[in-house]
């Protein structure tokens, strides 16, 4: 199966929500919307679902305009940030739903069942109730009652973020070994840009209601096409061109080569070392474990470096700054507030 979305738009009251939206999720592609809130991501997955009605534009599934399909009869799985599990339902009731009232007869509906629990590794929870399981649990039962009627398409609307942080990432792999498995092209909604990056094939960046810029994890950390992007993907320093020009290596393409852009340097791709008479002095340091993160005054600007836990650093310490020998900063747009350079940090 294949979605592909084209030209659409939709607005609320006369203010936009979706402009000129195209998109295509292949066969078998896990595809993240992600974006801050009111970017416009949640609303693209309702009209897909056919919970909402675009005003102009197209979605097809493999050819078949969905248009005139009510939502009961497109087939997708769709999993909520909220689990809506029937409290009045068993686990096994809450999987089987969407099969019993297709009329699937029994023997198939407790074989499907018994499969999804496996799974999503619940077996043997087959007869409790939803009140009697974790967060966790709840929204794995979601999934598998999801799943359970073999989805043309996966729709997930933010799944993970009522978890706390170590069942979150726990479920984020779990997840996605399924869709893996199962082969099934699965649309998410996330503002969270570290469970993007881990479960993505392509992460669809969203704001103001526009494609910012669609590509792989990778090619949006390391490749921002944009200043939104390059904020958005985590950490960064964006830098004027006199800043560049002290940073960037001789053989690198000049700065005044490239107007009206600034040089977004990760903070991992800047190397710190110590020194009495260096230009850099450290602000604060967030120790993180294996990484810390640095905030420095260099040359009048304020940076933020990324290092191992195990470089000792103090505020009030020199360093000089260089960039990293494989680093590879990528050019966005300018700031255009007047501000010539900025350490940004990733909603």
């Amino acid at each position: 199966m294949s979605l592909r979305i084209q030209n659409l738009n939709k607005a609320f009251n006369g203010q936009p929500a979706l402009r000129h939206i195209d998109l295509t999720v292949g066969p078998a592609d896990f595809v993240c919307l992600l974006g801050p809130s009111g970017c416009g991501k949640t609303t693209l997955l309702r009209i897909v679902a056919g919970l909402l009605d675009a005003d102009s534009g197209h979605i097809t599934l493999d050819g078949r305009d969905l248009a005139a399909i009510p939502a009961r009869a497109r087939g997708f799985g769709l999993v909520f940030q909220s689990y809506s599990l029937f409290t009045h339902m068993t686990v096994a009731e809450n999987i089987g739903y969407g099969l019993r009232i297709r009329k699937t007869p029994a023997d198939q509906v407790q074989r499907r069942i018994a499969e999804l629990l496996q799974v999503v590794r619940l077996p043997g929870f087959a007869e409790r109730y939803p009140d009697q399981l974790s967060g966790g649990q709840q929204q794995r039962v979601a999934i598998a009652r999801a799943l359970a009627v073999d989805p043309a398409l996966l729709l997930l609307d933010e799944p993970l973020s009522a978890l706390d942080a170590r069942v979150r990432a726990e479920l984020r792999h779990e997840l996605r070994e399924v869709q893996q498995r199962l082969r099934i092209p699965t649309l998410m909604v996330t503002h969270d840009q570290e469970e993007a990056m881990s479960m993505a094939d392509t992460i669809v960046c969203m704001n103001d209601g526009r494609i910012e810029q669609a590509g792989s994890p990778r090619a949006l950390y390391l490749q921002p096409q944009t200043r939104f992007v390059a904020d958005f993907m985590g950490h960064s320093n964006l830098l004027d061109a006199e800043a560049a020009r002290l940073l960037l290596p001789s053989q690198a393409p000049a700065p005044q080569a490239q107007p009206g852009l600034a040089l977004c340097v990760r903070p991992e791709q800047l190397r710190l070392e110590p020194a009495r008479d260096a230009a850099g002095r450290v602000l604060a340091v967030s120790f993180l474990g294996s990484i810390q993160r640095i905030r420095i005054e260099w040359r009048g600007r304020t940076l933020l470096a990324q290092t191992t836990g195990g470089l000792a650093l103090h505020a009030g310490d020199r360093v000089h700054v260089q960039l990293d020998d494989t680093a590879a900063p990528a050019w966005v747009p300018a700031p255009s507030t007047g501000v010539p350079d900025r350490a940004g940090a990733g909603a």
